[in-house]
């Protein structure tokens, strides 16, 4: 990582005043929390007043009232809002995991939307350029893991609008699972992909908006100029409950915050042959296989794990892995929310997993290596290593991580 550009942060963010992220210090904390949008609407959007205005969101992007904020802004002649940028699951929200909707008009308000999905780079600024807008806004609700791909959405968002030549404006939302630290090990540049660009920890723990932060400090060549709305009334120990806000799920297998609470971890099983709980009503909550018995659940239940005990569970996928058959496997229960690690119990699940079922096998591309970062968490459970070697083999890097996103966070 290379030194942090505190003076050019202290620029670009201090030009929107009141509405511009400010040190979670300078005021008491209000009755409820009001997300970066309520704050830009009732300031009369002055942040964007004469610009042209596009905004990078999903069906996340609704008010208290749940109405969606692109339907509020297009009514509202204080901005002028021209174009819709969707990402991965699309603007609306139809596309599964891996899809998007493509370019078309949105029929509820005309606008044009255009499609970022898998778009970076050149490319993506060609499609800013292309909008004709002159400043980018970001509004999408984050899951808090490095694997989630909206916040990468919003790394490639501010690299195309630097080469574009467009400002770009973060609204900000809690982190579901809390802001209290981060957790897990840090992405080696080497195993860079779509679902880990730079090197953050599993965890992050942090907001869009403080991400913004670190990404413009830290890791684009030429940081965009660069504004973030922050939230009242948010503390880093809150939980989505907390917020008062709707829950509207980001993404298809994402149905609630308690699936968002265990995602960080869970979603690991992504990487093996075994489902992870998708195409059942609780996908990241549900893990199994065929051939696996209840030998599972006691074996991670012997680990006393903080916050989280295991149920031998037998479910049917109806898509994904395991389509329509009867497997068996766990379903975690978090009891301690404050208590609960999920990337630990993540790491101890695989480990017991693949202790207690003959038939455990990683995906044979590796993919395990991309959502953690490196080869360290395969070879060392390969090799027989227990929960608390795995979690130490990381200690370092997660140290160093945590000291530079201490520079970013606008929260307390």
């Amino acid at each position: 990582m290379r030194l942090s550009r505190r003076a050019l942060l202290a620029a670009t963010t201090a030009a929107t005043a009141a509405s511009v992220s400010s040190p979670a210090s300078a005021a008491p904390r209000p009755a409820r929390l009001r997300t970066g949008f309520e704050r830009l609407a009732a300031d009369g959007y002055a942040p964007l007043d004469g610009q042209k205005v596009g905004i990078v969101t999903n069906p996340t992007g609704v008010t208290r009232d749940v109405r969606h904020i692109v339907d509020v802004m297009h009514a509202d002649d204080r901005v002028n809002l021209t174009a819709v940028f969707g990402p991965e699951h699309g603007f609306r929200g139809t596309a599964q995991a891996g899809g998007s909707e493509g370019r078309y008009d949105d029929p509820a308000t005309g606008l044009p939307v255009y499609d970022t999905y898998l778009k970076s780079g050149r490319p993506l600024a060609d499609v800013f350029t292309a909008s004709g807008v002159d400043t980018v806004v970001f509004d999408i609700q984050d899951a808090g893991a490095r694997f989630y791909t909206y916040i990468w959405t919003l790394y490639d968002c501010m690299e195309a609008a630097q080469l574009a030549g467009k400002r770009f404006v973060v609204l900000d939302r809690p982190n579901p699972v809390t802001g209290r630290a981060a957790l897990g090990p840090v992405l080696h540049e080497e195993f860079a992909t779509f679902v880990g660009r730079k090197p953050i920890a599993q965890a992050h723990g942090m907001t869009v908006a403080e991400l913004a932060l670190l990404f413009n400090g830290e890791f684009l060549d030429t940081p965009v100029p660069l504004e973030t709305v922050r939230m009242t009334g948010w503390k880093r120990s809150d939980l989505y409950d907390a917020s008062g806000l709707p829950w509207v799920p980001p993404s298809p297998n994402m149905p609630t915050p308690d699936t968002a609470l265990v995602y960080a971890g869970t979603c690991l099983f992504e990487g093996t042959n075994l489902s992870e709980g998708r195409g059942t009503t609780r996908p990241f909550e549900l893990l199994g296989a065929n051939g696996v018995d209840g030998r599972w659940a006691a074996a991670v239940n012997e680990l006393g794990l903080p916050g989280v005990r295991f149920r031998e569970a037998y479910f049917a996928p109806t898509f994904s892995k395991f389509q329509g058959q009867t497997i068996g496997g766990v379903q975690l229960h978090v009891h301690d929310r404050a208590a609960f690690d999920p990337v630990r119990t993540g790491i101890a699940l695989l480990v017991t997993a693949k202790r207690t079922w003959s038939g455990f096998a990683w995906r044979a591309d590796n993919w395990i290596d991309k959502l953690t970062g490196s080869t360290q968490v395969r070879t060392m459970i390969d090799a027989g290593a227990g929960t608390d070697e795995v979690v130490a083999g990381w200690r370092r890097e997660l140290a160093a991580f945590r000291r530079v996103r201490e520079e970013y966070l606008l929260y307390r």
